[in-house]
């Protein structure tokens, strides 16, 4: 019988590898991103304190229609680069979660860049 290597085990350990390098600050926070089949969810993380400073996911009211797709990613994209500019922060260090940068991942990342955030 042949095993099938779990997926996600992997890319938790390419996440822990990523984050022992960087990490943020009140200034210059980490923008964390995690996707599941269906949503996407970004944070902005201030490490040092250990608390969330803004968030926005593909759960919220503005979208229920939003299926787990490329327009989706982009539009949480810019909601949570609104709300970073809104609390002052415009530059951030993105972590990608252990995803491979490309799909919902690069487009959340594009519409991030996009609202003004500089990564």
């Amino acid at each position: 019988m042949v095993n099938k290597p779990d997926s996600n085990k992997a890319r938790l350990r390419k996440h822990m590898r990523v984050r022992s390098k960087i990490s943020g600050t009140a200034e210059c926070p980490r923008l964390n991103v995690f996707r599941s089949n269906t949503n996407i969810y970004a944070q902005l993380i201030d490490d040092v304190k250990g608390v969330t400073l803004a968030a926005a996911s593909s759960l919220e009211k503005d979208f229920a229609d939003a299926k787990g797709n490329c327009e989706t990613a982009h539009k949480v994209g810019l909601l949570i680069a609104e709300r970073a500019v809104a609390k002052g922060i415009s530059e951030v260090v993105f972590d990608r979660g252990g995803y491979i940068y490309h799909g919902r991942v690069k487009e959340l990342a594009e519409g991030a860049r996009e609202g003004g955030l500089k990564f």
